[in-house]
């Protein structure tokens, strides 16, 4: 998740998400074992949206809760990607593209309900991100 000042996801020419002014760039990995813990009293859905949602990382120790930031919440399998062997990364981490885009989903509209303001990229898209980063400030959120 970054700190950014404007972003935006552009797909064919296309721009299918955007934020403009101050707000979050999430860039959103689903591992493998998410998908069993939905429904679990370890539902990482709800667990994910309220700490994007409450994070005090804007400027002056806000959240986008607070201020009424907005959020661009990007999926991307790349990041459960495994690099400790040989020259090609393996993404066996990384949710099959049906769960994934499920839980992206669900975390989307999860947000939605607490009142965030939450644009998207395209899940399964060749998409091309821009981001005027804020600081830079950028953090690992992990559930």
């Amino acid at each position: 998740m970054a700190r950014v000042t404007r972003a935006s996801v552009t797909v064919d020419d296309d721009v299918v998400g955007s934020l403009d002014g101050p707000g979050l760039l999430v860039l959103l990995g689903v591992h493998h074992d998410d998908p069993a813990r939905v429904g679990t009293t370890d539902d990482p859905v709800p667990v994910m949206a309220r700490k994007l949602h409450e994070l005090r990382v804007l400027r002056e120790e806000r959240s986008c809760a607070e201020s009424g930031a907005g959020l661009l919440v990007v999926s991307q399998f790349t990041l459960y990607g495994e690099t400790r062997k040989g020259r090609r990364p393996s993404w066996s981490a990384a949710a099959p593209g049906a769960e994934a885009e499920r839980l992206v989903g669900a975390v989307v509209e999860a947000l939605r309900g607490r009142g965030a303001d939450v644009a998207t990229g395209a899940f399964g898209a060749d998409m091309a991100v821009a981001s005027v980063n804020d600081g830079p400030f950028t953090v690992i959120v992990e559930v």
